[in-house]
C-alpha cells in the first residue's frame, strides 16, 4: 500500500496563502456533522437518511472559506463527495461551483467500495493540470487517511502539489482555525 500514498511531507501546517499559487490541491475533511457514520437507511441523494451538518458545521465551513479568500484563494474548482454534509461544506466555502464527484465518497462503512473510490480518485487526481487553477476537494477523513496517513480534523485537511500522477506530493496540513474555541 505504501507505493500508493505520495511523497509524505511532515504533516505540520502549510500557510493558506500556498493554496493561491497555482497547481494547489485542497483535501479537505467536511466541517463538524455531529455523530460517526451514516443511519442504516443512508441513501445517496436523501439528506434526510444523513448525518448532516450542525449549525457549528456550517459556521466552521464559512469562516474557512473567509479564510481561504483572506489569504489569496478567490475562485477554486470545487468538487465534492455525494455525501450531503460533503456538498453542503463545499457550498458554503463559497469559492466556485461545486461539482459532485463520486470518487469523493466515503467508504467507512462501505469497506467493498474501498479501492474502485481510490482507484477512481488517483484517475480523477492524474487528469489535473499541474500549473492549473487550485482544486478543492470536499471528502471524509478515510479519503484523506488513504492519501496522507493524517486524521484530519472536521473542516480540516492537507495541501498537495498536482504533479500529474495520481498521488500528488503532500505540503502538509491546513492550519486548524483555534480563535473562538475548538
Amino acid at each position: 500500500m505504501a507505493s500508493s500514498l505520495p511523497a509524505r511531507a511532515d504533516g505540520l501546517p502549510v500557510p493558506l496563502g500556498e493554496l493561491a499559487k497555482p497547481g494547489r490541491l485542497l483535501m479537505l475533511r467536511h466541517a463538524h456533522a455531529p455523530g460517526v457514520g451514516d443511519p442504516p437507511n443512508f441513501v445517496i441523494g436523501d439528506c434526510s437518511t444523513q448525518r448532516n451538518l450542525d449549525a457549528s458545521g456550517r459556521a466552521q465551513a464559512r469562516q474557512l472559506g473567509a479564510r481561504l479568500r483572506a489569504a489569496g484563494l478567490t475562485h477554486a474548482r470545487v468538487f465534492s463527495s455525494q455525501w450531503c454534509r460533503a456538498l453542503e461544506t463545499a457550498r458554503l466555502l463559497d469559492l466556485g461551483p461545486v461539482e459532485p464527484l463520486p470518487a469523493l465518497n466515503s467508504f467507512f462503512e462501505r469497506q467493498d467500495d474501498r479501492q474502485r473510490i481510490l482507484d477512481g480518485l488517483r484517475a480523477f487526481l492524474a487528469r489535473l493540470p499541474i500549473d492549473g487553477q487550485p482544486v478543492i476537494l470536499v471528502t471524509h477523513q478515510v479519503v484523506v487517511n488513504a492519501f496522507t496517513e493524517a486524521t484530519p480534523p472536521a473542516g480540516g485537511g492537507s495541501i498537495f502539489q498536482i504533479n500529474g500522477s495520481g498521488a500528488p506530493k503532500w505540503l502538509g496540513t491546513i492550519p486548524i482555525e483555534t480563535r473562538g474555541g475548538s
